[in-house]
């Protein structure tokens, strides 16, 4: 016969390997979830391009962004995070991104995206580059789970060339 000790362990065992067991099924049931994200992002004005104290290029932009993200979220879904950033080339670095906005989507409800912003934060280039560049705004997300791995993804929305001088 068995003791209760020995009874209460079992049954402890018996609940983390079924805790377990649910955990792997959902991640695995989410590496096959492929979503259809739409979105479009357009810069609608340059309000500052200008070169800083300590010689940076600095811009800071207007931007419309309209983003359907209900196909990001499954029944494990906790919340997505996205973000926009512009990516450009230059002599340095073949690849250069700069965060310019972001919001946290708590869920399904606040997934369709609609907004005209200010660069949240601005584009700074580390030298004098940016003159004349072409830049690619791309959107971002990084699907976080209540259970299992992280997903990420990316959506490239739409180009612009930045003026060929200072504008302030």
């Amino acid at each position: 016969m068995h003791s209760w000790t020995q009874r209460l362990l079992a049954a402890a065992t018996t609940a983390a390997l079924l805790l377990a067991a649910t955990c792997a099924a959902a991640s695995a049931l989410d590496a096959f979830h492929v979503p259809s994200v739409e979105a479009q992002a357009h810069v609608t004005k340059i309000n500052q391009f200008r070169k800083q104290l300590n010689g940076n290029d600095k811009v800071t932009l207007t931007f419309n962004i309209s983003a359907k993200l209900e196909s990001l979220f499954t029944w494990n879904t906790k919340q997505v995070f996205v973000f926009v950033t512009a990516e450009y080339e230059n002599s340095k670095n073949s690849l250069n991104q700069v965060s310019l906005w972001d919001r946290i989507i708590p869920d399904k409800e606040h997934a369709n995206v609609q907004v005209e912003v200010k660069s949240k934060y601005p584009l700074i280039d580390q030298g004098t580059s940016l003159r004349g560049k072409k830049v690619q705004l791309v959107l971002h997300w990084h699907i976080m789970p209540n259970a299992g791995r992280m997903m990420r993804g990316k959506m490239p929305l739409s180009e612009f060339n930045l003026p060929d001088t200072y504008t302030s």
